[in-house]
């Protein structure tokens, strides 16, 4: 056999030997391998996982790039789980009791809890969607509100609602978004009131036509509470039961708005400028009002 046929030969061998060595350890991982795989499904970053298995973070780095762990569903599970953990460190810095709650539903998917924390703390559907999943605000619009009637996620959002109102999580930005909310209030938005037909009642019960048997109808004036549970109570401040009937009164808008004029560097940069705008508008009605009564004493 020629030399250069020899070395040839030698070399296919080394190298046939060397492909079956990579093809038996991609077939059989030892215990560590499989373990960390696991690990890295779960969510665990790299670094994590090293020091879990007691190896170094380079090992566990070729593992990973020697049997594909990028290329398998996992991989964008695990991305995902780590870019949720990320938003929730975030968050943790000002809320970490909201976290650490939200974070024991476990039946809720990693993104369903970062949407329920970041919600319960702007109350922007959109934004929190955008945060939670890392899609596009198109995707967020139409999503987010799905995801606000699933009960389980639903039911997470009102406990946390309800918790930050009764803990130290209740800040300046919530105050500040309270005041908002009275110098926005509408009593359309607890009540009902205008005129209605209802049947003529005399001495003996309902009036009816003597002739055709019809109803007797008469216009009344009426006011109808909302239920409970359909409006927010915050911002009313009595209701109470009188010898004339129900009545409910709300708190005073117009000192709301002197309280925000007053305090506008605790509001976030939106609230500042939905603020602003209220404002403005309530000081132009006020001068338009003020020149109409000069115009008709002007008049007289």
């Amino acid at each position: 056999m020629a030399k250069g046929a020899t070395t040839a030969w030698l070399f296919s061998f080394t190298q046939n030997q060397k492909d079956w060595k990579v093809r038996w350890l991609a077939r059989s991982p030892n215990e560590q391998v499989v373990k960390a795989k696991e690990l890295f499904d779960s969510g665990k970053s790299l670094v994590e996982i090293a020091e879990i298995l007691k190896v170094s973070a380079g090992t566990v780095r070729s593992w990973k790039s020697r049997y594909g762990w990028d290329k398998s569903e996992s991989a964008t599970l695990q991305k995902k789980v780590q870019r949720c953990k990320k938003e929730k460190r975030n968050v943790a810095k000002a809320d970490a009791k909201t976290v650490e709650s939200v974070m024991e539903n476990t039946e809720l998917t990693a993104e369903q809890q970062l949407f329920c924390i970041l919600y319960a703390k702007t109350l922007n559907a959109t934004q929190s969607y955008m945060k939670a999943y890392g899609c596009s605000y198109e995707s967020a619009m139409t999503n987010s509100f799905r995801l606000l009637r699933n009960d389980r996620v639903k039911a997470e959002i009102q406990r946390l609602k309800k918790e930050r109102f009764e803990s130290q999580l209740f800040d300046e930005h919530d105050v500040f978004q309270w005041y908002l909310d009275i110098a926005t209030a509408s009593i359309t938005d607890f009540v009902t009131f205008g005129r209605k037909e209802i049947q003529a009642m005399g001495a003996f019960g309902p009036i009816t036509d003597k002739k055709t048997g019809a109803p007797v109808m008469r216009e009344v004036n009426y006011v109808d509470f909302r239920e409970s549970g359909q409006v927010d109570g915050r911002v009313i401040k009595k209701v109470k039961m009188g010898k004339d009937g129900a009545s409910i009164e709300l708190y005073d808008a117009m000192k709301a708005m002197e309280w925000l004029a007053d305090h506008m560097a605790m509001g976030t940069g939106n609230q500042q400028k939905l603020a602003e705008t209220i404002i403005g508008a309530y000081e132009r009605r006020q001068k338009e009002m003020k020149g109409d009564e000069e115009n008709a004493s002007t008049e007289q």
